[in-house]
């Protein structure tokens, strides 16, 4: 018995290994739904607005400006960008380490090469013939093995254990091998975006010469066959003939273009690292632009009300129908309990935003419900319901909206959002639970009863 168990160490290790391949496979075809529990999301008016400017002439060219494409913003410090069902998520890091709106346009070229070509459907596809081709393997060398080990055939068993692992490691080569062709893919489909909006590949090699100077500075060497994108070096060389050759390589980004990209920056950095990061970042013009808007919001995180809209009072100045300077002194003066002065800031906020941010909105909204009288509790309603009706997934937005229904005595009302706020927080059975006790309060038949009933109903996105 002791002899058998010994011959089997080798199948049993080999559906090991496939078992923990086909769960890396699980989750790489993981569905937006279970990924967003995951990720840490960002809600920003200013940095969404300034993303989805820069990504609009993109996907017009990509054919895609009217499919309904979000940019989510991701809270990661990496320098990484990736699709999942229909939107495009892009770390912090990423907008932060890019010095000029081109680079970023250049990442956001390429993500939507991935959506035009169809890349995830046909990825799923592989993963599903890299699995079967794993299983069969599997089962093919375990049935070697254990036929081996009952006829006493040593080498008959062995190479059981030879066929489930090579089976497992040519599915995952060959899975490896067509991420790398779809991402070469994805490369040259940027380029005949960009070159459709008349703008520069040069922000593209830039990042992928960023990426090959980190590979070299860590000394590692790399296996081009065991990873899923081409080299950086390999990038490089096959696009740069191409992007050289493009009328539009020299062209620099609008003066502009290039200051609202430079407050983002500020922005990220101040709220991620704190003043000795902003400090960097601008040492070379410590009076720029940039520079003083991340010193304001520095003062701001540190609890200093007064010093902080002096200080965005000046940019304001200079700046006065820039809505996210505004937006901020909302934020400083809500924070020191101010609700009346930040509800106008917010207000004048909204009205210079050309995004129409529901983030401002609710920030409006809330401030109102700061305010604490009837009348500025029901505008508060009015206003995070409009932005609400844009931004259904908001959690923030239907906890404020359950506050102020609850305040006004309408309790089913407010069950429901708190209901709506779990849902989309991903915590299911506590968004059931609210929306039944909605259900109690609310008129039967009727619309808000109706979603009570859908939440109570939805099946949670299974964990893969």
């Amino acid at each position: 018995m002791s002899k058998f168990k010994m011959r089997q160490t080798s199948p049993v290790r080999a559906a090991l290994l496939v078992a923990a391949f086909l769960l890396a496979l699980q989750f790489a075809a993981a569905p937006f739904a279970t990924a967003q529990q995951r990720v840490p999301i960002v809600r920003d008016a200013e940095i969404e607005a300034l993303v989805r400017d820069y990504a609009r002439p993109v996907l017009r060219a990509a054919g895609l400006g009217k499919t309904g494409v979000d940019i989510v913003l991701v809270n990661d410090p990496g320098f990484n960008a990736f699709v999942a069902g229909r939107r495009i998520f892009i770390n912090t890091g990423a907008l932060l380490t890019a010095e000029t709106p081109n680079e970023i346009i250049g990442v956001l070229a390429h993500e939507a090469g991935h959506l035009a070509g169809g890349h995830q459907e046909r990825l799923r596809a592989q993963i599903a013939r890299a699995r079967t081709m794993a299983i069969v393997s599997t089962l093919l060398g375990i049935g070697a093995s254990v036929g081996g080990a009952l006829t006493d055939n040593g080498g008959l068993a062995r190479s059981g254990g030879g066929i489930a692992l090579a089976g497992a490691e040519l599915a995952r080569r060959g899975l490896l091998g067509y991420q790398r062709t779809e991402e070469s893919s994805a490369d040259r489909l940027a380029l005949t975006y960009l070159e459709r909006t008349g703008q520069s590949a040069r922000g593209m090699l830039k990042t992928f010469e960023r990426f090959a100077s980190a590979l070299a500075l860590t000394g590692s060497r790399v296996d081009p066959y065991q990873i899923s994108h081409p080299m950086p070096r390999e990038r490089i060389a096959n696009l740069k003939t191409l992007a050289e050759k493009s009328p539009h390589y020299g062209k620099q980004d609008p003066a502009s273009l290039q200051l609202r990209h430079d407050l983002m920056r500020a922005k990220i950095a101040a709220h991620t690292s704190g003043p000795a990061a902003t400090s960097r970042l601008f040492r070379a013009n410590p009076r720029s632009q940039g520079a003083l808007y991340a010193d304001a919001i520095n003062t701001h995180l540190r609890g200093r009300p007064r010093d902080a809209l002096a200080k965005i009072d000046a940019l304001i100045a200079k700046q006065p129908n820039y809505a996210y300077f505004h937006e901020l002194r909302g934020d400083i003066l809500i924070r020191a309990n101010q609700p009346g002065p930040a509800a106008k800031a917010y207000a004048r906020a909204q009205k210079l935003d050309g995004s129409k941010s529901s983030v401002i909105q609710i920030s409006y909204g809330q401030s109102l419900l700061a305010a604490g009288d009837e009348k500025s509790t029901r505008e508060a309603v009015r206003q995070i319901s409009q932005a609400l009706d844009r931004d259904r997934e908001n959690p923030d937005g239907y906890m404020l909206l359950g506050q102020a229904q609850g305040r006004l005595g309408n309790i089913g009302e407010a069950e429901l959002a708190s209901a709506e706020m779990h849902y989309y927080s991903g915590s299911y059975d506590q968004a059931r639970i609210f929306a039944a006790r909605a259900q109690q309060k609310l008129k039967r038949g009727s619309p808000a009863w109706v979603r009570a009933q859908d939440i109570i109903n939805a099946k949670p996105p299974r964990r893969k």
